[in-house]
């Protein structure tokens, strides 16, 4: 453990972040699955739906910081693309 009192104040910020980061890679994750389980099976407005969320959810996370914008572009684009195939839209 650090004995330097703003290395301990910058160990409890990190921990901090490093909890809301994964909270929020973990909400990615979850709304990419349930798009993708929902192009499997083919319902176009549960896919238009489980697309918008999934959106949302990229979009949250690189205005937290989390993802780089592209990243989350590129995410979406692809997701868009399945979307497409599969007949939503």
């Amino acid at each position: 453990m650090a004995n330097i009192k703003s290395q301990i104040k910058r160990i409890k910020t990190n921990e901090k972040a490093r909890l809301r980061n994964k909270s929020v890679t973990s909400a990615i994750k979850t709304a990419v699955r349930k798009f993708r389980d929902a192009a499997e099976k083919g319902d176009t407005a549960v896919i238009t739906t489980e697309l918008r969320a999934a959106s949302k959810a990229l979009d949250v996370a690189v205005a937290k910081g989390v993802l780089h914008k592209n990243s989350a572009a590129n995410k979406k684009s692809s997701m868009a693309k399945a979307a497409a195939k599969a007949g939503a839209r």
